[in-house]
């Protein structure tokens, strides 16, 4: 027969045995805990002093087995709290673990939320920053004695004018000069063939030829991709023009009814928060202002003496290319490089390779003027911002929302700086006092209504 039985009974004996010795164990540990220590009783006599010796046992009496000794167990004590247990680095680290995927949780919903209504944001944030541009003009005419309801229709009316000036004028002129960019265009791949012919790169007729192949079919491979751009192209129209209407409308009542917006706003805070709020808020203001009207100041700038750079190249399209750069200026560091790109291009492919290094160096002097002198000058320290900063700043925006991100990117990092800074200074201030004991600062209703009307002159509150 198989001994496995057998072997799994002994087995069985030995661990019924061993649990009985771990239960023994436990009960008198327990025991040393819970009963107070007996008093240990007074040295004995020796034997022979107290009592007759006991007799020996015989030889052939058998022999007892002797108890086996057991020594108690150290007292160990209670055991400590497992959360005191944790070390107090891992403990901070947990902590701010998990507030921090609170936090990031958060934040990825408000982007979903934000993806959702992608258009309306983009329209909202473009009426702040409009809104910022053209509010000087009302406060202007408000003190001139016009009435705010006028004055804010003649100001939006006027600026979205303007815009739209601007957009017709350099539609006219690329379509004025289409057919004599196209035909420049054509003269210029063909000089540009002929020099690489004759480079010392060693260009072959063939190797141009194969090029040119390779360009055609990979458009007839993505003709179906084009031919959906272009379908898709209806949609964008629609979308901008409800984008546009958006920003209208807002801008409208952003001019008009801004200071009531503000504190209906202020009501959302809690009360605890609400003077911080109020006090940052029209600093945050200002801020935006100082970055809207400096940065059309500076590609304002841009646009015209790059504009009469090319010009006196003889660039082709020197208005619509000077349009463009002035556009393009709003998006930091990528706009400038873009815009300066097309117009080394048009100048490359219409005038040769001496006009385009010429006009490259007409831009880069002057975006280096731009960057070294106008920023500093004009935006000031207010809006300053790192240039680390404004690279990752812009490179998120524009993974996250296109070009609307890139553009509203760096603004938004400069608001919320100065934000950030006031909240700090001002948490550092209420400490003080509460140091000090001069007593509590204002009430949070005082404050939330005495401040729109302290801030009466800021610019946030009256557009």
């Amino acid at each position: 027969m198989s001994r496995v039985p057998g072997w799994l009974g002994r087995l069985g004996a030995g661990l019924t045995e061993m649990s009985e010795r771990l239960d023994e164990r436990r009960a008198e540990v327990e025991k040393d805990h819970t009963e107070p220590a007996a008093p240990e009783p007074a040295a004995l006599e020796p034997a022979a002093a107290t009592g007759p010796e006991p007799a020996a046992a015989p030889d052939d009496a058998p022999a007892e087995a002797a108890p086996p000794v057991r020594r108690a167990a150290p007292s160990t004590g209670p055991r400590p709290d497992p959360a005191e247990a944790v070390p107090w680095g891992v403990r901070v680290a947990a902590e701010a673990g998990w507030r921090l995927l609170v936090l990031a949780g958060t934040v990825w919903v408000l982007m979903r939320v934000i993806s959702a209504v992608q258009l309306v944001v983009f329209a909202f944030v473009i009426a702040l920053l409009v809104t910022a541009l053209l509010q000087p003009t009302v406060a202007r005419l408000t003190r001139r004695g016009v009435p705010r309801g006028p004055a804010t229709a003649l100001t939006a009316i006027s600026g979205f004018v303007v815009i739209g000036l601007m957009g017709w004028f350099v539609s006219w002129q690329v379509m004025e000069n289409i057919d004599t960019l196209s035909t420049q265009i054509q003269s210029g791949i063909d000089d540009l063939r002929n020099w690489l012919l004759k480079s010392p790169f060693h260009v072959t007729d063939k190797q141009i030829n194969q090029i040119a192949k390779n360009l055609r079919e990979a458009i007839g491979a993505n003709a179906d991709q084009i031919t959906s751009a272009g379908l898709e192209g209806v949609q964008v129209i629609v979308e901008a023009l409800t984008g546009i209407l958006l920003v209208f409308f807002s801008t409208l009542f952003l001019l008009y009814d801004g200071k009531r917006i503000w504190e209906w706003f202020l009501k959302l805070v809690p009360a605890a928060a609400r003077p911080g709020v109020a006090g940052a808020g029209p600093r945050a203001w200002r801020t935006l202002t100082a970055y809207v009207r400096g940065t059309v100041l500076v590609a304002l700038i841009d646009a015209i003496f790059i504009g009469i750079g090319i010009y006196f190249l003889d660039v082709p399209m020197a208005v619509p290319l000077a349009v463009f750069i002035f556009l393009f200026s709003f998006i930091p560091l990528v706009g400038a490089v873009a815009s300066g790109a097309l117009a080394v291009i048009v100048a490359l492919v219409t005038q040769g390779v001496f006009t385009a290094l010429m006009t490259l160096v007409v831009v880069l002097a002057v975006q280096q003027i731009e960057g070294h002198i106008l920023q500093p000058f004009i935006l000031g320290r207010a809006v300053r911002v790192h240039p680390l900063a404004v690279v990752l700043t812009v490179a998120a925006g524009g993974m996250v929302a296109g070009i609307g991100g890139a553009v509203v990117a760096v603004p938004l990092v400069a608001v919320t700086n100065t934000v950030v800074g006031y909240l700090r200074q001002y948490s550092l201030e209420m400490q003080q006092r509460e140091d000090a004991g001069s007593g509590d600062g204002p009430t949070a209703q005082g404050a939330a209504d005495a401040q729109p009307a302290q801030n009466a002159k800021d610019p946030a509150h009256q557009g």
